[in-house]
């Protein structure tokens, strides 16, 4: 029997991790967090003091680069680098910026391909990420783009940040946003945007709970479940 895959697409800040992640619950499948495979490529760059927007440095850091997924009793995704769980190191803010960087690169985006597409083919899915419903799973049984206003992505990553104890202020935390949203779209490779055939979900004016259930909604009505 084929195994079930849900694509959640969006900019950065949207809530595609939280909402995701509580989705796989809800319906007993698996939550990948393909932006955290990225940070850890983008971790991997930084302290190997390379440019994160430098094909010609980042590139010969892809062989042997050992980036490993597991998951714990508490079914959280966490991530490994060369043995050591980064599951923590990568939600840095200054990573999440270089993550954008190192994704826009073609070779990093095909290294993590076929990394990304396995565990769909495994198991049932809810992966979420910037091209998941345009490359990576353009077959998935849902597709969703989920999105929020940049001021209303900023308050929520704001309180992220300030929640692990890392100092930010608003207007940052924005001009980041911006910026971010601005190089998904318009990388040459594999940029973000939203699939043909992916249901709309704008969370500005949603708290959590309602976003949840606006997203549970979305994919009983597409599966059936």
């Amino acid at each position: 029997m084929r195994c079930k895959s849900i694509a959640i697409d969006g900019p950065a800040g949207a809530g595609k991790s939280t909402l995701a992640r509580q989705l796989a619950e809800k319906l007993g499948f698996l939550y990948v967090d393909t932006g955290a495979i990225y940070r850890t490529v983008a971790l991997a760059v930084l302290r190997a003091g390379a440019d994160p927007a430098d094909p010609a440095q980042v590139i010969p850091l892809l062989e042997g680069l050992d980036v490993k997924m597991a998951y714990g009793e508490d079914g959280v995704q966490r991530m490994y680098l060369a043995g050591e769980d980064v599951s923590q190191a990568i939600r840095e803010h200054r990573v999440s910026g270089l993550a954008s960087k190192v994704s826009a690169i073609p070779e990093v985006r095909a290294f993590l391909l076929e990394f990304q597409r396995r565990q769909a083919r495994e198991n049932d899915v809810v992966m979420d990420g910037r091209d998941i419903g345009t490359v990576v799973l353009p077959h998935a049984d849902v597709k969703i783009f989920l999105t929020a206003a940049p001021e209303a992505r900023a308050r929520r990553r704001l309180r992220e940040l300030e929640q692990r104890g890392q100092e930010a202020d608003f207007d940052t935390v924005l001009r980041d946003i911006r910026e971010r949203d601005w190089q998904d779209e318009h990388r040459p490779i594999a940029p973000l945007k939203q699939a043909a055939d992916a249901a709309l979900l704008d969370t500005t004016n949603l708290n959590l709970e309602q976003s949840c259930d606006r997203l549970l909604s979305l994919v009983k009505e597409k599966i059936g479940l």
